[in-house]
């Protein structure tokens, strides 16, 4: 576990070839910079306070991601409120193999997988994922019937927008799986 920004020991690391950047990175509880030479140290402060901030909120961030059992507890409520829960499934979980896809599920087997990628995104992002997923229960393709299973998800048109914000959905092909 990273120890608390406050604690991290600083390490300057200053070189000669760099002329304007500075750049920063967390190994155990140092937080390393690294710097031009010509700059000094009351010039360097406000960046490391700034640096240390940023790496400190991304490294929060990414420690709270949702885990699998929290997977699974989302997919038990989406399915108790939108399919009156009869879905049945065997696992549903967080893979980090999926690049073209953000989520795939194979009805026969039962078995759900999203893309870690979703993890770090707003909520209801992910839940539109796994409504997505949890209709292929039902209906293995991209049909009418399908479409109309996933839109009971009251944010589905919001999320499928932000994913082709972000690059991440191509609604010609149906790439969430």
């Amino acid at each position: 576990m990273t120890p608390n920004p406050d604690d991290w020991k600083v390490e300057i690391v200053r070189s000669g070839r760099r002329k304007k950047t500075i750049s920063a990175e967390v190994k155990g509880d140092t937080l390393i910079i690294r710097a031009p030479r010509s700059m000094s140290d009351r010039e360097l402060r406000p960046h490391i306070d700034s640096l240390k901030a940023r790496l400190a909120k991304k490294i929060r961030r990414a420690t709270s991601q949702p885990t699998d059992e929290a997977l699974q507890r989302m997919a038990q409520t989406l399915n108790r409120r939108y399919f009156a829960g009869k879905l049945r499934w065997n696992t549903i979980r967080f893979v980090s193999n999926q690049n073209k896809r953000f989520g795939s599920c194979t009805p026969s087997t039962g078995s759900i997988r999203i893309s870690d990628r979703l993890a770090t995104m707003p909520k209801w992002v992910l839940e539109y994922v796994v409504m997505h997923e949890l209709a292929h229960l039902l209906e293995a393709n991209h049909g009418e019937n399908f479409w109309a299973l996933v839109n009971q998800y009251p944010k589905t048109e919001r999320a499928r927008g932000y994913l082709m914000a972000v690059g991440l959905e191509n609604l010609d092909t149906n790439e969430l799986g």
